[in-house]
């Protein structure tokens, strides 16, 4: 449907994983660990952790004691990185739900959405991964 962000149960897992990541003492932490920690499937969060280390956010080792850890600075990764890599470009459209054209004169949502959007878009875009180390 619409352009109002989507905080989907992948962006959710891929958050709270990098967190949990960047917070561990261990050297690396195991898909069991994250999917207990925050409630989720193991194979939804193994296919989300693969993809953020497909795109350069996490190194992985495989097997029983493999796991995943963080190979850039967490203070070089913010939200906004992490969201955008499971759900795409985030972008702030004048219609809420992407229409060319409206029946109205003026929208019936007023500049809510947009500002909606603009404010998560200006809080992912300033935390970082650091932001959240010795936290939560």
């Amino acid at each position: 449907m619409g352009r109002i962000v989507n905080i989907s149960e992948a962006v959710s897992i891929a958050l709270h994983g990098m967190v949990i990541i960047a917070q561990s003492k261990e050297s690396q932490v195991n898909v069991n660990d994250i999917a207990k920690r925050i409630d989720s499937s193991k194979f939804h969060v193994a296919k989300v952790m693969q993809k953020l280390a497909k795109e350069g956010f996490l190194g992985s080792h495989r097997g029983p004691a493999g796991g995943f850890f963080l190979i850039k600075d967490p203070k070089e990764i913010r939200l906004i990185d992490i969201y955008e890599t499971i759900e795409g470009k985030l972008v702030v459209t004048q219609c809420p739900i992407a229409r060319p054209t409206c029946p109205f004169h003026s929208c019936i949502f007023g500049n809510i959405t947009i500002k909606m959007v603009n404010e998560f878009k200006n809080y992912v875009e300033r935390k970082t991964l650091a932001d959240y180390i010795n936290h939560y």
